[in-house]
């Protein structure tokens, strides 16, 4: 574990140093608060910081303030060494942002166990910190296929819509279903309709760019958010999609399983609403389905005059 010590005194930064390399631990040297905050500031900085407070220009409890005042989500957990025992001293100290202090001269078995302490409270966040990402990583997916869920997709839809009005761009947005998915659930049953949707989603994943954006929007909807125009149906990858998934047949507990999607395709730009772009995208499906289904329909092309049923 890599340790930041500040010290401006040779002596001391050497024989701390060399400590606690003896307790396995990598130590970062600073002679100076300016070059401990040098590292404090720079990517990846060590969580787990030594400092002195009485240094020539910026002292150990301004490092601490600085520190404090970054705003991120994994704080270096700060012990403050000092020859100041007065309780005033040492409310200073806290109040400044460490989360520890030790008296000098210090006993080495003290240092070695606030050092513990301090090691095991950075363990501590970084844990807490990965389930906190974890259960939000969990919220904004689909339990069944791992896309993002129809939340997370309508507001990575919202984003992408200021995103384009910012910068004068266009996105192109795709909102795709199974032919006649009630059909497969009622013939093969759910867990078969669910293998052909989870092996749907991989081939859509491994067919979109990387930056491209895939969401279940509900049942058997999909949301496919692609940044920039995507040209004509015929041209564009849509209709290279609807090709791939009538070409391949799905692994099910059934056996193969043959589908086709209907898509339906406008583009947007960064004066379109999210419901609007969300209803244009659902009538351009409502107009592949009428059309005979596993092909793609822009918005903008003439509604069907009759109703799907």
């Amino acid at each position: 574990m890599r340790i930041l010590i500040a010290e401006d005194d040779v002596t001391s930064r050497t024989m701390l140093q060399a400590v606690l390399r003896k307790w396995g631990f990598d130590p970062i040297v600073a002679c100076n608060g300016a070059e401990a905050w040098n590292v404090l500031h720079q990517s990846d900085p060590p969580t787990l910081v030594v400092l002195d407070w009485n240094m020539p220009g910026m002292d150990g409890l301004e490092v601490c303030r600085l520190a404090r005042a970054k705003n991120v989500s994994d704080p270096p957990y700060i012990i403050i060494l000092t020859a100041r025992g007065d309780k005033a001293d040492i409310v200073r100290g806290l109040e400044a942002g460490a989360n520890d202090y030790i008296s000098k001269p210090y006993d080495a078995e003290e240092l070695r166990a606030r050092i513990g302490v301090g090691r095991k409270m950075v363990e501590l966040q970084r844990e807490l910190i990965q389930a906190r990402d974890a259960q939000a990583r969990d919220a904004a997916r689909d339990f069944l296929t791992g896309v993002m869920n129809r939340r997370a997709v309508v507001h990575a839809l919202e984003t992408e819509l200021h995103r384009a009005g910012r910068h004068g761009g266009r996105l192109t947005v795709g909102l795709f279903d199974i032919d006649h998915f009630k059909e497969i659930n009622d013939t093969y049953g759910h867990q078969a309709g669910d293998e052909a949707l989870c092996g749907l989603v991989r081939l859509v994943q491994d067919n979109i760019r990387q930056y491209d954006l895939l969401g279940r929007f509900g049942g058997d909807e999909f949301l496919v958010i692609a940044p920039g125009s995507r040209g004509s149906p015929e041209a564009g990858p849509f209709t290279r999609l609807c090709a791939l998934v009538d070409e391949k047949p799905f692994d099910t507990h059934v056996g193969a399983l043959s589908i086709t999607i209907s898509i339906g395709v406008v583009e947007a730009t960064g004066a379109s609403t999210v419901d609007a772009v969300i209803a244009s995208v659902d009538k351009a499906l409502y107009r592949a389905k009428h059309l005979g289904r596993n092909r793609v329909a822009y918005s903008g092309e003439p509604d069907p005059a009759q109703q799907v049923i």
